[in-house]
This record gives structure tokens, C-alpha cells and sequence, in this order.
């Protein structure tokens, strides 16, 4: 991987680590509980809970995504040999690690 490929994908990352995070507050304001005493009705309090469900799915997976970005950024910057895979040597396609910056094999080799 170049430099330069390196370099964009450390502005990538950390322009989706930004992104992600300005995600997380929304997110928990959505999981903050109903009171029982408004009254907003059976079915809108059923409707409120799957949201609350869906919200915390999403803050899960972000979070689990900004701890996988923010490896990666120290990979770059530690490991000479980030973006190449480690079983062939071959290249990472910087799609692929753009996608899942954890991976440290290429499509070949990874199936």
C-alpha cells in the first residue's frame, strides 16, 4: 500500500469515526424510557419499544465499528505491512478496507 493510500485511508477513517460518534448521542436519547404515566397509548408505547430495540441495535453496531476504525488507524501507522494480505502478500483492495478495516486478508484468501 502507498503512502498515499494510506493517507486517504486515515482521512477516510477518521471522517467516519467523527460521523459515527456525532451518531451516538442521538442514539441514546432513543433508548431513554417512556414514563408510565404518559399516556401515550398501548399500541404507541409497543411501537416506542421496538424503536428502542432497533436504536440499540445501531448504537451496538457503531460502536463495535469506531473501535474497529480507530485499530485500524493505529495499524497504519504501526504495521509496515497494513493494506497487504497475510497470507499472499498481495494488496488489500482499499475498498475492502474501507468496508471491514479490521481484515487483514484479501477476498482470495479469506474464502
Amino acid at each position: 500500500m502507498t503512502d498515499k493510500q494510506k493517507q486517504d485511508f486515515k482521512v477516510y477513517a477518521k471522517e467516519e469515526i467523527e460521523a459515527l460518534s456525532a451518531e451516538i448521542p442521538r442514539l441514546k436519547a432513543l433508548l431513554k424510557p417512556v414514563a408510565p404515566d404518559n399516556a401515550i397509548g398501548r399500541i404507541s408505547r409497543m411501537d416506542n419499544i421496538v424503536n428502542q430495540s432497533v436504536a440499540e441495535a445501531q448504537l451496538s453496531k457503531i460502536k463495535v465499528r469506531v473501535v474497529k476504525l480507530k485499530e485500524a488507524l493505529k495499524r497504519v501507522d504501526e504495521d509496515e505491512d497494513f493494506g497487504l494480505c497475510i497470507d499472499c502478500g498481495d494488496p488489500i483492495p482499499i475498498a475492502r478496507l474501507k468496508a471491514m478495516p479490521e481484515t487483514e486478508m484479501c477476498v482470495e484468501c479469506a474464502e
